[in-house]
């Protein structure tokens, strides 16, 4: 089989397009014809050699990648027969491998993708979809609420747009450029601003007074998160994932509950994080604007991480929730990579065999 195979850490030029055997399922495994392979920033983070929380920089030579979809072509022992010829989506965990046209993968971790989706859909939802789904988790977004959505044209930033609209909320979406606050409008957003601009705080007190966001959804951190929280209105909450998570763990707010979220440390938003600097107001002030800080917890990811995947499929397969997809050939993953850490991408970015 071909496979992206990466041989020693550093720039995205170091994924190399080799031939090489092909994987045999194990028992209890099936081996999947790759026909989508999810790219993730934390791919390209350990591929530079940076671990990343929990997970430890890999052997190399290594087949990076953990998400893919495609159909189920053979069966390690003891796996059950009525997988073979299915499609399935899966993520693999903590074995990369992705980048391939053939993945090996656990039974008990697949899938099924809804006859409605696309394998390149599937994938977006299988890890992507499930932070969002986690996110989202517990949140009572209402009619009559102002959503605000950081990296609107990302890959949570699109699904977490259509989430708010399909609740009834009025939604901001801000993103980067003319081309994705293009997108952002068509996904439904009913302000699509472009935060390159110096002014596009001021575009939405314009648009809808001083401080009008109720829900504010924050994956990049760093400047613009800065900016987004001077437009939470009293007893606002603040969801922070990516690498917002990490910028607002513990630097004030009014806190959730102990163990219902903390920080993932790693952005899923389909856009490089900003750089991570101190919040603009100080500890006193948000808790006496009543704002609720809600970072994503790993752990909380981990416990559900199933049933995370089974909504997010589900949602997408009923047409709630439809992934942007930014495809490039499994033969030009290091272009895919440098397209995501240059904020060169719309939606999640999949690699195609």
């Amino acid at each position: 089989m071909h496979a992206v195979r990466l041989h020693a850490f550093g720039p995205a030029e170091n994924l190399t397009y080799e031939e090489v055997p092909d994987p045999l399922p194990g028992p209890g495994q099936v081996r999947i014809a790759v026909r989508a392979a999810g790219v993730h920033l934390l791919d390209a983070t350990l591929r530079a050699g940076v671990g990343q929380g929990p997970l430890p920089l890999p052997e190399l030579p290594t087949i990076p990648g953990r998400e893919v979809a495609g159909t189920v072509e053979a069966l390690g022992e003891g796996t059950p027969e009525h997988w073979l010829g299915q499609q399935v989506t899966v993520h693999l965990g903590r074995a990369p491998g992705g980048y391939a046209e053939l993945a090996v993968a656990d039974a008990t971790a697949l899938q099924p993708i809804p006859e409605t989706l696309s394998a390149a859909q599937a994938v977006a939802m299988i890890g992507t979809g499930r932070t969002v789904m986690g996110v989202l988790r517990g949140t009572d977004i209402r009619a009559e609420h102002t959503v605000l959505v950081l990296s609107a044209a990302g890959g949570m930033g699109a699904l977490l747009t259509q989430y708010a609209k399909h609740q009834g909320a009025r939604v901001i979406g801000a993103a980067g450029g003319p081309a994705k606050t293009a997108t952002v409008r068509e996904l439904g957003a009913d302000l699509a601003v472009d935060y390159s601009r110096p002014d596009w705080a001021d575009r939405i007190r314009v648009a809808y007074g001083e401080r009008p966001v109720h829900h504010l959804f924050d994956g990049p951190g760093g400047t613009l998160s800065r900016t987004a929280l001077g437009l939470l209105a009293h007893g606002s909450t603040h969801y922070a994932y990516g690498g917002s998570s990490s910028l607002l763990s513990g630097t004030g707010g009014r806190q959730e509950e102990p163990g219902q979220r903390g920080q993932t440390g790693q952005a899923e938003s389909g856009e490089a994080p900003e750089e991570a600097l101190p919040s603009a107001e100080s500890t006193e002030e948000k808790a006496a604007r009543g704002i609720a800080v809600r970072p994503l917890e790993a752990g909380f990811m981990l416990e559900h991480k199933r049933e995370l995947e089974t909504e997010a499929l589900e949602l997408a397969g009923k047409g709630v929730l439809t992934p942007l997809v930014h495809t490039f050939p499994l033969a030009e993953a290091g272009a895919a990579h440098r397209a995501l850490e240059t904020r060169g991408t719309t939606g999640k970015v999949v690699l195609v065999p």
